[in-house]
């Protein structure tokens, strides 16, 4: 995702800096898990399976492969109801023969998955939730009120990349005011970079430059909603929330704007300083964050 983005940017005339923020390990249990999960939906009870990631499904499916019990939890998934958050953990589970039944719309929001789910009786219903990096309290609320017999599965979590010197830096340029612009692809990399920043002592100073003449970019709603909730609500959110309209957008604001660089006397139209969740999920210890 990290090349992509900054081919992207590159092929707009922006001068790149990539610091990976984010990368996704796989649990420590997640054989234990994922041996209980199987386990559990063996038996032919209707049930719904509600995917948020494609990371996960694609952890599960791969663990549950490397435990022989691929094809049970195939048959046990295709047996039930299956709902996935976007085209993420469609195409995941798409690569194992599985097919959705109910897809959210886009943005791909919480609220979209739960407006989807709508005309599902959710009372007295098997519900497992396979989560992203990070429990979703909201949706996981949402189907207790419903009257679902929850169930939550995590199989990663997000944690910062092992090298944090780039990040580090990232954040002493955002600070000085040395960039005109910072791109965030998901909720989590402005959680990274703040934690970052705290440890620097200069979290504030973080915010205060990303509110003065430092142009704010969200690929969608939810992390633009987590920027906004911290102080930093984004200059810019593309109406469709994906990279290449994300990186148009950028590059429609500059032509719009042509005074509102960092660095005027720069030879390049912009400086984009990104922040991509560069990770590739593996089922077996510690995922390696690309470049």
């Amino acid at each position: 995702m990290a090349g992509e983005l900054a081919d992207l940017v590159r092929r707009y005339g922006g001068v790149v800096r990539s610091a990976p923020a984010v990368r996704e390990v796989v649990l420590d249990d997640c054989a234990c898990v994922v041996a209980d999960f199987v386990n559990r939906i063996a038996e032919a009870v209707h049930r719904v399976h509600v995917f948020l990631t494609g990371a996960g499904a694609t952890a599960l499916l791969q663990e549950a492969e490397r435990q022989g019990s691929l094809a049970t939890l195939v048959a046990s998934l295709k047996c039930g109801t299956i709902v996935c958050r976007g085209p993420k953990p469609t195409a995941a589970l798409k690569r194992y023969g599985i097919s959705p039944n109910v897809n959210a719309a886009s943005p791909f929001t919480s609220q979209e998955l739960l407006d989807a789910m709508a005309g599902i009786d959710l009372a007295g219903v098997d519900v497992t939730v396979t989560h992203y990096g990070e429990p979703s309290e909201l949706l996981t609320a949402a189907f207790r009120e419903r009257g679902a017999i929850l169930h939550e599965l995590c199989v990663y979590e997000w944690r910062l990349p092992e090298d944090i010197a780039p990040i580090q830096e990232l954040v002493c340029a955002i600070v000085q005011r040395e960039v005109d612009a910072v791109v965030f692809t998901s909720q989590v990399q402005w959680k990274h970079l703040r934690q970052v920043a705290s440890d620097l002592d200069c979290a504030d100073a973080l915010v205060r430059s990303l509110n003065t003449g430092i142009t704010v970019a969200a690929v969608g709603p939810i992390c633009a909603a987590v920027l906004t909730d911290a102080s930093v609500p984004p200059h810019i959110v593309p109406e469709n929330p994906k990279m290449g309209p994300l990186v148009a957008a950028l590059a429609q604001h500059f032509s719009a704007n042509p005074t509102n660089f960092t660095n005027p006397s720069s030879s390049r139209p912009e400086e984009v300083e990104l922040s991509p969740p560069v990770c590739c999920p593996d089922r077996a210890g510690p995922i390696l964050p690309g470049g």
